[in-house]
């Protein structure tokens, strides 16, 4: 079955309001194409889910797309400092953070895969981010009598993932470090993959073993070449550092507009079905 379509089409079809699951890990593999394309299309009360983000949570922070954002850390590393868009938007209370650890973002995703309410933990017993967070609360285990941290189950309405190479179908390969991206892809409702390279249906036949994140899971592909950009995308290319000081130097809406339209080209790439 073929499952391509274009950017713009996918993003239209995404409802306000939903729990979206961003890809990829800080500044590397995130799916960047996808999130402009929201951040045009104006998309509002968006609650995103991400281990570790960076440009991409911080730009849906600028555009206003954003009201809640699970994560364990938002930065953009050391050499590009706070995500600041990020940071005004939780301390001006526009946005909540609900504060994780990285490893509880995915616990909480794997309560969702195996279809539990909750998963139990060891690990912040003597943390106050139980308190900080309403998705944490602590019980009792009815065997031993042990107090453990129960983490909410995350299931995402929508993930997407950027890769370096997928088919028509879906099946999609990722070069390089995995992080969560398959577990976010197993738990979402809808999963969407972005992709540098569109290969043929019949290229992953024999070579079962490249595919990271099988058809069975995937509604839509998006053929975007460089769609990461400015952040990595591990054997194509790196973070642009002029891009992301372009990005820094961001002062206010009219800004925001031109940097969005510096990259439209590079987004609309491959839009055709």
């Amino acid at each position: 079955m073929n499952k391509l379509i274009n950017i713009r089409d996918s993003v239209a079809n995404l409802p306000d309001g939903i729990i979206l699951g961003l890809g990829g890990n800080t500044l590397n593999r995130a799916p960047m194409s996808y999130v402009r394309e929201i951040a045009r299309q104006e998309k509002k009360n968006l609650r995103l889910i991400k281990t570790a983000g960076g440009l991409d949570v911080d730009l849906l922070c600028l555009a206003e797309c954003v009201r809640e954002v699970d994560a364990g850390f938002i930065g953009f590393e050391t050499k590009y400092g706070l995500a600041n868009n990020y940071r005004r938007a939780v301390q001006s209370g526009k946005v909540k953070a609900n504060e994780h650890a990285c490893y509880t973002v995915m616990s909480a995703l794997r309560a969702a895969i195996a279809g539990l309410s909750f998963m139990p933990i060891k690990g912040l017993i003597n943390s106050d981010l139980i308190e900080a967070n309403d998705y944490f609360k602590q019980v009792q285990c009815p065997f031993t009598g042990e107090t453990y941290t129960a983490v909410k189950a995350i299931r995402p309405d929508v993930t997407v993932i950027h890769v370096q190479e997928a088919d028509s179908k879906g099946n999609a390969s990722i070069a390089g470090p995995h992080y969560d991206d398959i577990t976010l892809a197993k738990a979402s409702k809808k999963v969407i993959v972005v992709t540098e390279q569109l290969r043929p249906d019949t290229y992953f036949k024999n070579k079962a073993e490249q595919v990271n994140i099988s058809h069975l899971l995937v509604d839509e592909v998006i053929h975007v070449t460089q769609g990461a950009a400015p952040c990595a995308c591990y054997g194509k290319y790196d973070v642009s550092d002029s891009n992301m000081k372009k990005y820094l130097a961001i002062e206010n809406k009219d800004d925001f507009k031109a940097y969005l339209k510096g990259f439209e080209l590079r987004d609309y790439a491959g839009r055709k079905r």
